[in-house]
């Protein structure tokens, strides 16, 4: 059985019992994290395909540590033009141990709302618009 699911923007193909590396999240080491954006699930041949994601599905992993990846060197240089700049990069990264992934987990029930009655719409003849008349002041001739 396995699942694709979105972790911190990426999306992950996981299975039970493994290891990923996935961008630094914000979890205590120890806890466990739930993720609910699941996009597939294959359980035995079975496939589940979410419209974007499978409704009722979630994967929980277990945060093992928060680490620092491989230094990546930026080397950019214009032959010629005497320019070269080097830089480097540590991305922040936390492993994940994915324990298990319910098809069918149990939906979040939401605060139940109060129930206001429905408003009819009443259907009001609007009066047309008054006529503005003007009226043209003339001036009175002196005779």
């Amino acid at each position: 059985m396995y699942a694709i699911v979105e972790i911190a923007g990426q999306q992950f193909k996981v299975e039970k019992d493994q290891q990923i590396f996935v961008h630094r999240l914000e979890a205590e080491e120890g806890s466990k994290v739930d993720f609910e954006n699941v996009l597939l699930i294959d359980n035995g041949g079975k496939i589940n395909v979410g419209a974007p994601a499978v409704k009722g599905a979630k994967v929980t992993a277990k945060v093992l540590e928060h680490l620092k990846g491989d230094k990546v060197i930026v080397f950019k240089k214009k032959r010629r033009k005497g320019y070269k700049v080097k830089n480097g990069h540590r991305q922040y990264l936390t492993k994940l141990e994915i324990l298990n992934i319910d098809e069918k987990a149990a939906a979040k029930k939401a605060p139940a709302k109060k129930s206001e009655p429905k408003k009819e719409s009443k259907t009001v003849a609007k009066k047309p618009a008054a006529k503005k008349t003007t009226t043209k002041k003339t001036a009175a001739k002196a005779e």
